[in-house]
């Protein structure tokens, strides 16, 4: 059996990291250590001056040990297998709320988590889904990936990346490996500017949703309704 230490980076409260650690303990013992507020978009970014608090909480799932942080999704990565759980062979991150796939992977806190814990040669596994509310895909086939890939060992500094699409399970058209990474993401960004009485431009995030992706990517196998799995490199 594994010891498998988990976080996420929507918050230690959210649905996500609870249908995950709820699965990931028909593999082994899990230990959660999370961010208590929303870190998305932080990618593989540490707490580096000032304190980082941590304290037990009190997790939704019998048997699971947790902690939250004021810290960063990797900071957590790094304190829990520092301090928590040093003999984890596994680090798990998700379920993100929202794909990982494309060019937003290098904002990802959910990938950058994970990519902390192969920094140090832990095997680790980020997974995500859509943010349509619809998870019949993710609850269904989230135990195979996970005991499929739970042992399936990449290079040092590879993580695996698996996607799960947003749409009915009668709808599911099966799961895609070696996906690459698109050179798109789903949104096209913009800002919209407003100009305030000191002078000052305030700028918020705008942009137009698209699907979009080329055949072999992992944007393509998301918006065909499959699960995505690929290996994202922490560099080379």
């Amino acid at each position: 059996m594994h010891k498998i230490l988990i976080t996420n980076d929507d918050g230690i409260t959210t649905d996500g990291i609870v249908r995950l650690a709820k699965t990931a303990q028909k593999f082994g013992e899990v230990v959660v250590v999370a961010p208590e507020n929303q870190c998305s978009a932080m990618s593989h970014r540490i707490t580096l001056r000032e304190p980082i608090e941590v304290w037990e909480h009190d997790f939704p799932v019998a048997g699971v040990k947790a902690y939250a942080t004021s810290g960063t999704p990797a900071d957590c990565v790094r304190f829990g297998l520092l301090n928590i759980a040093p003999e984890a062979d596994v680090v798990m991150t998700g379920i993100n709320f929202g794909f990982n796939s494309g060019t937003d992977i290098q904002y990802s806190a959910t990938v950058g988590s994970a990519l902390e814990a192969a920094s140090v040669g832990t095997h680790a596994i980020a997974f995500s889904e859509g943010m349509n509310g619809c998870h019949e895909v993710t609850d269904a086939y989230l135990e195979q990936m996970m005991g499929d890939l739970i042992n399936r060992k990449l290079d040092y500094n590879q993580v695996w990346n698996v996607n799960f699409p947003q749409c009915k399970l009668e709808e599911f058209e099966g799961i895609l490996e070696e996906r690459t990474i698109a050179r798109n993401a789903f949104y096209h960004d913009s800002y919209a500017e407003t100009k305030l009485p000191n002078g000052h431009i305030r700028l918020d995030m705008a942009g137009e949703y698209y699907e979009d992706g080329a055949p072999g990517t992992d944007v393509h196998a998301i918006i065909t309704n499959h699960i995505s799995v690929g290996i994202v490199n922490n560099y080379k």
